[in-house]
């Protein structure tokens, strides 16, 4: 944690986040992994006790008035307990709640926000779809304006609480003439679980157990006007700021999944012994855990970087760029340093007797869920080429190929 870089504000809130960490139950832990908790209501309930949720938003609606670095902070706190509570502390208070407070009206911030804030609601994100996960705009879920209200229709999967949320951001086609761009043909709303809003399917999970992941399935489901977020037909721009939190915070929540591993493994490394020294002793041993230290410091300069920048309001373009390429950044780095744990403690970090093996199950979600590894390495790279030309043309950097020695044998580079 680079602690020299908050201030005693800051310091303060991630204390709090500690505490709330020390005061989970082994049991829950337990528990969540082998999915005896389908939805980690205690916790949740406490984090809002505690104030703990939602610490970006005004103190109007429950939260704190903090930045995002403040954010990712408290993001790797509460990773430290496992990838999935920091997953359904996140899409609740980070990113439904980060919706409504840009997008919605305060009539939704009063009814959604400030009870999620104060744990006594749950809410859930619901984007991906049977047949697309990606691929925003191929949305097949529907909902038609039948006049005071929508009827909603379609199906929804992997959802994060899809088994405990009490209601649901969902993003659904409105706009229904083929002639229509896509970006103006979905709408984002607020669904409240209740007739015809059904928990069909509970995924068994390689890890990320215990958050009530679900395929939900909407038939008939009325909605009423009042519960649309942004405007009709304007989810795009819902979208384009869910980004933030959807990325920014998977990121900063995997460096706390993957700092116990690397505590573990150093405490381990520092007593085991063999052919008759302490294994930490040897470099084959050591440079894997100074390699994962290093990654962990890395990833973690990404994030607040990144989160400085969007609390300065740097322009948007740039934002997806930083913010995608944090993304794949830190949450593989992390998954390399639960990787190098494992292999120094050897054969007892593959048992259950360490929690390297379930911290490892865990953030083996982290590049892919939010958007995988390579739909970021495409946003980063669109992102880069816009921004490369844009200085060129305005000659705001100095042209490296001029300074070639043979820089006039401009025949001798063949572009066709």
């Amino acid at each position: 944690m680079f602690d020299y870089l908050m201030t005693q504000e800051q310091l303060k809130i991630r204390d709090e986040a500690r505490e709330l960490v020390k005061w989970v139950p082994r049991q829950m832990i337990l528990d969540m992994d082998a999915d005896v908790i389908k939805f980690p209501k205690e916790f949740l309930r406490e984090a809002g006790r505690r104030n703990l949720l939602g610490c970006r938003y005004p103190k109007k609606w429950g939260g704190r008035e903090m930045d995002w670095v403040t954010t990712c902070m408290l993001m790797e706190e509460i990773g430290t307990l496992g990838y999935e509570f920091s997953c359904v502390f996140g899409v609740g208070a980070e990113l439904v709640c980060d919706a409504i407070i840009l997008h919605g009206t305060d009539e939704q911030k009063e009814k959604y926000v400030k009870p999620l804030l104060k744990g006594d609601l749950f809410a859930a994100e619901c984007l991906t779809e049977p047949r697309g996960g990606s691929d925003f705009f191929g949305a097949t879920t529907k909902a038609e304006d039948m006049g005071d209200y929508f009827l909603l229709n379609g199906q929804k999967r992997f959802i994060v609480g899809g088994e405990g949320a009490d209601y649901f951001l969902l993003y659904a086609r409105t706009n229904f003439d083929p002639a229509v761009k896509p970006q103006a043909s979905i709408t984002a709303f607020i669904v409240d679980r209740g007739p015809g809003v059904e928990t069909k399917y509970l995924y068994g999970l390689m890890g990320c157990r215990g958050g009530g992941t679900a395929r939900l399935v909407f038939k008939d489901a009325k909605v009423p006007k009042t519960n649309i977020v942004g405007k009709l037909h304007g989810a795009y721009d819902v979208f384009n700021t869910m980004m933030i939190p959807e990325r920014l915070g998977t990121a900063a929540m995997t460096i706390g999944a993957a700092r116990p591993a690397l505590e573990v493994a150093t405490n381990y490394t520092a007593r085991r012994k063999a052919f008759g020294q302490i294994i930490a002793q040897f470099e084959g041993v050591s440079f894997q855990i100074a390699e994962a230290v290093m990654l962990l410091d890395a990833a973690r300069s990404m994030a607040y970087v990144t989160a400085s920048a969007v609390d300065r309001g740097v322009e948007m373009h740039r934002i997806r760029r930083m913010v995608s390429e944090s993304k794949k950044f830190i949450t593989e780095a992390c998954q390399k340093v639960v990787h190098n744990a494992m292999q120094v403690c050897g054969g007892i970090g593959y048992t259950n007797v360490l929690p390297i093996e379930r911290i490892h199950r865990d953030v083996r979600l982290a590049s892919i869920w939010t958007g995988t590894s390579e739909v970021m390495s495409m946003i980063t790279a669109h992102e880069w080429y816009r921004e490369y030309f844009q200085a060129k043309a305005a000659r705001l950097t100095r042209d490296a190929e001029a300074d070639a020695a043979e820089a006039e044998a401009a025949d001798e580079i063949i572009y066709e």
